[in-house]
């Protein structure tokens, strides 16, 4: 791998009308915006199907999550392709598999195992695709226009899974699982004609590959599995990306924990029926105005001076529940803690002029997929620790253990400088 560039410095701040007035970001942004919600349709809808077909509660908890946890693996083995073959035909490729798999699950009735195995199989690639669209943003945004279409990508991504859980509800009740996954899938195939269509098909000197050059010497297979591995250990065994991907994967992981045992709080709290929806709500709000202000109100350098205190907003709230608040104060509590989550806009233009050039699509993968393992393995540990002390004090412990991950940042990071060592 090569050094990267120099770092984007200064302190321009950037309007989302110049980020979204970039055409391929515009294009990228849109698709993956309804590949979201096609995302949060599918999963729902599969642990409905699931649920119906076996009756089993774990069965359906297996198959929601089933998707996240195989991505790490993915990334590790398969993440060197986001940079070394064309993003153009990654992205559609992408799209176009998925599309295929929610047209199986829809039309073949296959043994739960083997539909539980096909999900997980695809999941594996998901990084590649993904760290290729990152890597053609990271091209086409400079400065703080990048850490802003960041943001608007967080704000849609939250506001499109909450539009995929609505629309999964209301396709389930109308359509049937199985005809309401064909509609997920004919959102994916929309995607990829989008892509294949609108986006340039660019030279190798242009997205750092080169043809033919993922086999290396010993085959495709082993080439590119080999070079995802040197490249995962080289990106990993650099004290600065470690400590950057370290800092965004574990307090989303741990509030993630948190976000999974609100539905076993209400019901501890004897809420009314309903409550613990308005309550799972809280921090995907919390999450969007934090975002939305954050990113549009303040200049870079007040973003990444801001890093540890947002990170210590996320925390703090959560270890309130150790009171057992009613549903007002829990809301208020969640709210809070959902604002939080900004502080990942500080993290963002450091991350990026940490990568070399030649690495920036595996490691914005591996970034990915590992957030999404740690948010599908936290809801188990929380879920573990809520057996022996109740919800609302493995809530709390979580939010105090995202407090410590703030002191942690405080230590590696001057408090009052943008230097990252």
């Amino acid at each position: 791998m090569t050094p990267t560039a120099e770092p984007a410095q200064g302190n321009h701040r950037a309007t989302y009308r110049e980020v979204l007035a970039e055409p391929r970001f515009r294009l990228l942004f849109s698709a993956r915006a309804v590949a979201i919600t096609a995302d949060a349709l599918r999963i729902t809808t599969f642990s409905v199907l699931v649920f119906s077909s076996t009756g089993s509660a774990l069965l359906s908890a297996v198959a929601f999550g089933i998707g996240f946890i195989p991505q790490l693996f993915g990334s590790l083995l398969l993440g060197s392709l986001a940079d070394r073959l064309p993003p153009r035909a990654l992205i559609t490729g992408g799209y176009a598999v998925t599309c295929a798999t929610a047209l199986l699950l829809a039309l073949v009735r296959m043994p739960v195992a083997a539909s539980l195995g096909v999900v997980a199989l695809v999941s594996l690639a998901t990084p590649v695709f993904h760290g290729a669209s990152s890597r053609l943003v990271a091209q086409c945004l400079d400065g703080d226009a990048y850490v802003l279409g960041r943001s608007l990508n967080n704000i849609v991504g939250a506001g499109a899974q909450l539009l995929g859980l609505a629309l999964g509800g209301a396709a389930v009740a109308a359509l049937g699982p199985r005809r309401a996954l064909a509609v997920s899938a004919v959102l994916y195939l929309g995607c990829a004609l989008a892509v294949r269509i609108r986006l340039p098909r660019l030279l190798p000197g242009e997205f750092g590959g080169t043809p033919g050059s993922v086999g290396g010497e010993g085959g495709a297979d082993g080439g590119a599995v080999r070079a995802s591995l040197q490249g995962a250990g080289l990106l990993l065994r650099g004290r600065t990306v470690r400590r950057l991907m370290l800092a965004q994967w574990l307090p989303v992981a741990l509030v993630a924990g948190a976000e999974g045992l609100i539905v076993a709080y209400a019901g501890e709290r004897r809420f009314a029926p309903g409550w613990y929806a308005v309550l799972m709500g809280c921090l995907p709000v919390g999450m969007l105005v934090g975002d939305l202000l954050v990113g549009r109100l303040l200049r870079p350098r007040a973003r990444e001076r801001l890093v540890v205190p947002l990170v210590a907003l996320a925390g703090l709230p959560l270890i309130g529940f150790a009171a057992e608040p009613g549903v007002g104060v829990s809301s208020c509590l969640l709210l809070l803690s959902g604002l939080g989550y900004a502080y990942g806009l500080g993290l963002q233009r450091p991350f990026l002029d940490a990568l070399p050039q030649d690495g920036r699509g595996q490691a914005f993968g591996l970034l990915g997929s590992g957030s999404m393992t740690l948010q599908g393995v936290g809801p188990v540990c929380s879920g573990a620790v809520a057996a022996g002390m109740g919800a609302g004090g493995a809530i709390a412990l979580a939010g105090g253990a995202v407090v410590l991950t703030a002191g942690w940042i405080l230590t590696w990071r001057p408090p009052a400088s943008t230097t990252w060592r």
